[in-house]
């Protein structure tokens, strides 16, 4: 028996891109996959077999939009000032363990405090089984601004360059700034912006000299447009937000599908007991979304996880029913969390396919999501780098 080498089968597949039916094998060597197929041939002599049954294969999804140190059911600014780093880290485990045993094999953190994020990055790394971690390290923001509290506070260009570059000596794998205000943040303005183009343009072009990518947090229609003027790869959220409500901009818009900027749809679902001015950017939220998909924008589904007890660090499956039925086909959907977001983090070629070369972070549920977009919450097994993570009894 070849200890090295192993073999997955399972009913159906659905590669990243693509849906088969019909029986399909999965060989896996040293933690990437060596081969798919999907013939139905016997495994190579020696490799041993695991027969998942009646189950769709899929790649491991990718949360592009993630806050491993926010916990959903905790006040999140007095944890953020008051935890030490031991206990946020602890928290962070439970939640990437959470977030693996859904499923979810990658995750984007987009905001850390202390650069907690490259810790656990290194220990999962290191051995440790998680899901890969892609860390932006604390949010660029105004002093005061968005998730201040994160300690990312930078007040002029030449601060918010020095940011850019204290990131990239520490490692992140990205620079996220907040472009405008946001919503969980006492006393900040969405529909405001936090940073003019010349700074945006700062930013980017001393992170991509560098390197790095950048994406920007962004309600507000104008910081979206100068966002996109200034050449960030992503924008986040992507609400639109102007004195008159929720209007989408057709020229921006049509800028970020020339330029091919990915947009990170944070999920957010109408409840009974949401304020008002909340409510009334859902509706138009959505249909921007779905708008921008249509007008050829590269629109990633994603979770914002942490930011409130909605929001657990395992949610992206349910997150990702509801954009399908607001958004794109099933199949579409289904790439949004794979190889779309895989690219959206920087890792096309690794991540978000099944197919040779790629690392073998697997997913299987019962039924098709393809055909029944809600089969993505039934995980029958989740491999991490060929390993099992989790395997139901």
């Amino acid at each position: 028996m070849d200890d090295s080498r192993s073999a997955i089968r399972a009913a159906r597949l659905f590669d990243g891109v693509t849906a088969h039916d019909g029986p399909v094998m999965v060989l896996v060597d040293g933690g990437r996959i060596t081969d798919v197929d999907l013939t139905g041939a016997n495994p190579p002599e020696g490799v041993a077999v695991t027969d998942l049954g009646d189950v769709t294969l899929l790649p491991g999804l990718v949360d592009a939009h993630s806050h491993l140190v926010f916990d959903p059911n905790g006040p999140t600014e007095q944890q953020m000032v008051h935890d030490d780093d031991v206990t946020v880290l602890a928290r962070m485990r439970e939640h990437a363990a959470r977030a693996l045993r859904a499923g979810i094999t990658t995750v984007r953190d987009l905001g850390d405090r202390g650069y907690l994020a490259l810790r656990l990055r290194e220990e999962y790394a290191n051995g440790a089984l998680g899901p890969q971690i892609i860390a932006a390290g604390p949010p660029i923001t105004r002093g005061g601004g968005h998730c201040w509290y994160l300690g990312g506070e930078a007040d002029d260009t030449e601060q918010a360059v020095a940011a850019v570059e204290a990131r990239a000596r520490r490692g992140t794998d990205l620079i996220k700034i907040m472009a405008t205000g946001g919503m969980s943040t006492r006393g900040s303005d969405p529909g405001g912006a936090q940073y003019g183009l010349s700074e945006l343009r700062a930013v980017t072009r001393t992170a991509h000299g560098l390197g790095l990518p950048v994406t920007a947090h962004a309600h507000a229609a104008s910081g979206i447009a100068d966002a996109v003027a200034a050449g960030v790869d992503g924008i986040e959220h992507c609400t639109f937000m102007t004195p008159s409500g929720v209007r989408m901009d057709p020229a921006t818009v049509d800028a970020m599908a020339a330029a091919g900027t990915f947009v990170g749809c944070t999920v957010v679902k109408p409840r009974e007991g949401m304020p008002d001015e909340v409510l009334r950017t859902i509706e138009p939220y959505w249909e921007n979304q779905a708008s921008m998909h249509r007008r050829g924008v590269r629109v990633v589904c994603c979770t914002d996880a942490g930011i409130n007890p909605h929001k657990p660090h395992d949610v992206l499956p349910g997150d990702l029913v509801y954009f399908a039925s607001q958004v794109a086909t099933n199949t579409e959907a289904l790439v949004s969390v794979t190889s779309l977001a895989a690219e959206s983090c920087g890792l096309a070629g690794r991540k978000g396919r099944v197919a040779a070369g790629y690392d073998a972070d697997l997913l299987a549920v019962a039924g098709d999501p393809v055909r029944d977009i809600g089969a993505i919450r039934a995980v029958r097994a989740v491999y991490r780098a060929g390993l099992p993570a989790f395997r139901e009894p």
